[in-house]
């Protein structure tokens, strides 16, 4: 099939990353935006700017007719979710296939089957695949407490449609175990409107490892190589890399080769990722498939030099793998650092106000995905994440260096950034060892929030070294900005 117009249906970094790629295979071009929205740069990289409308922002982005019916509207031949949002409603993907438009992802079935966390395990279990000791409300609701007690302590208490690490609880003592269902089932209710749950043994001091994956949907899959997600608040990634630096040359090419098993299995087509918990003694098991592009899949294209959205969108025109898996290296080392608006210091507070300076940084081995500009507001209505810093390196040491120096030198006045807190991290000596877990932020917490030195000076000095424009604009700044201190920026 051919694909000549893609609509992208989502906003910020992402929808600027997919556009970017897209034009560059000559598409015509369309990206959404909420009325109440101020433009940013996906809006001014698409030929086409859709105006949608809803009670929030985020339900417009939710709102599948008026999605649908933009598509139409506009002529589009396909649409690309990018990540969150609608990226795996499997009714989304329906509603598309129903009004003849192409969806770049899997099919809404292989949605359906892997967005059911206890359907997807029992999919993998079934065919020899490796998963963690487990009790699944839906098999015997009225043995469900029973059965989770003999899977021994700690436990890992997980809402069947569940994602995002939202409504996980951990249980170490019997004589929480019942309240702490009790509230998963409460957070799995809001949170997905679904209140069903399941249990498995936790793994204590778990790596978080992932694999991407790519399909063709005619039983093809590649690999493109493991990232370690550890780096993890409150279940929440912000900082990944690859290679990870846990795992042995052996290690790697297993726990690669069982991704891309379960994925033929599935007869996966388009970008996917399958998760996986790695335990101390060298064991891994299943967690989860993501059926989408994942935030962190730049460090995966500055390793193999693969455009991971070029690849989407060549499957889903039908024109197939462009590499077979010999073809795909693994170069250097590559890390990325999610940039948010919030508060370390405050327990990570979301934050909001106006981008009065950005000068992101820029040279050799750095890459910044951003969705901000100079001189718009940030805002709660959405995920605080405001862009994406990537950094590649020839070893994981160059990579960690270059990434500190990026971080330091990345500005955006007049909003409070975490990139204090992720300098903290990366200048750590565990994480410099590559001695980390999924538990690492919560154990250093003390350590890496700690209120730092005013910055403002320091900041000032550099920039009258550096930038003339810098100075100028930083002294015409407000002085309650001028003084933020500490991890604000």
């Amino acid at each position: 099939m051919t694909i000549s117009k893609l609509l992208v249906a989502n906003r910020g970094e992402i929808a600027a990353r997919v556009l970017r790629t897209a034009k560059a295979r000559g598409l015509a071009t369309a990206v959404l935006r909420h009325v109440a929205e101020q433009d940013g740069p996906a809006h001014l990289i698409a030929d086409e700017v859709v105006m949608i409308d809803g009670p929030t922002p985020v339900a417009a982005y939710l709102d599948i007719p008026q999605i649908v019916a933009a598509a139409r509207k506009i002529g589009a031949d396909a649409v690309h979710p990018g990540y969150g949002f609608l990226s795996e409603n499997a009714g989304f993907v329906a509603a598309l296939e129903e009004a003849g438009v192409t969806f770049v992802g899997p099919t809404s079935e292989t949605i359906d089957l892997m967005g059911d966390k206890v359907r997807a395990r029992a999919f993998v279990e079934a065919r020899g695949f490796p998963v963690a000791p487990s009790a699944i409300e839906d098999d015997d609701p009225a043995s469900f407490v029973e059965r989770a007690r003999t899977l021994g302590y700690p436990l890992l208490i997980k809402p069947s449609a569940g994602g995002g690490g939202k409504g996980m609880r951990i249980v170490r003592e019997d004589s929480t175990l019942e309240t702490e269902i009790a509230t998963a089932r409460r957070e799995g209710e809001r949170y997905f409107g679904d209140g069903r749950l399941f249990v498995e043994r936790y793994i204590e001091r778990p790596r978080h490892i992932e694999v991407q994956v790519m399909g063709d949907g005619q039983g093809n899959v590649v690999h493109f190589w493991e990232r370690e997600c550890s780096i993890q608040r409150r279940f929440q990634k912000i900082i990944e890399e690859t290679p990870s630096p846990a795992l042995s040359p052996e290690q790697r090419d297993e726990i690669c080769e069982t991704a891309a098993r379960i994925a033929r299995a599935v007869n996966y087509r388009g970008a996917g990722t399958v998760e996986f918990i790695y335990a101390q003694d060298g064991a891994f098991y299943f967690l989860e498939m993501n059926t989408r592009l994942q935030v962190e899949h730049p460090v995966t294209e500055m390793v193999t030099g693969f455009d991971l959205v070029a690849e989407q969108l060549r499957i889903a025109a039908g024109e197939g793998l462009s590499a077979a898996q010999a073809d795909i290296p693994q170069t250097g080392h590559s890390i990325e650092l999610r940039i948010c608006a919030e508060d370390a210091t405050a327990d990570f507070r979301p934050a909001i106000g106006d981008i009065l300076l950005l000068d992101e940084p820029h040279g050799e081995g750095i890459r910044v995905d951003s969705g901000i500009r100079d001189g718009r507001k940030v805002t709660t209505d959405f995920d605080p994440m405001l862009s994406k810093l990537i950094v590649h390196g020839a070893d994981r040491a160059q990579a960690i260096a270059r990434a500190r120096n990026a971080v330091q030198n990345y500005v955006i006045l007049g909003v409070t950034t975490n990139t204090g807190y992720l300098d903290a991290i990366l200048a750590h000596p565990d994480f410099a060892s590559g001695d980390v877990s999924t538990g690492f932020l919560a154990e250093q917490a003390d350590v890496l929030t700690a209120p730092g030195e005013d910055v403002s000076t320091l900041l000032m000095a550099a920039a009258a070294l550096s930038d003339q424009r810098l100075v100028t604009d930083v002294m015409q700044i407000p002085e309650m900005h001028r003084k933020m201190g500490g991890w604000r920026n």
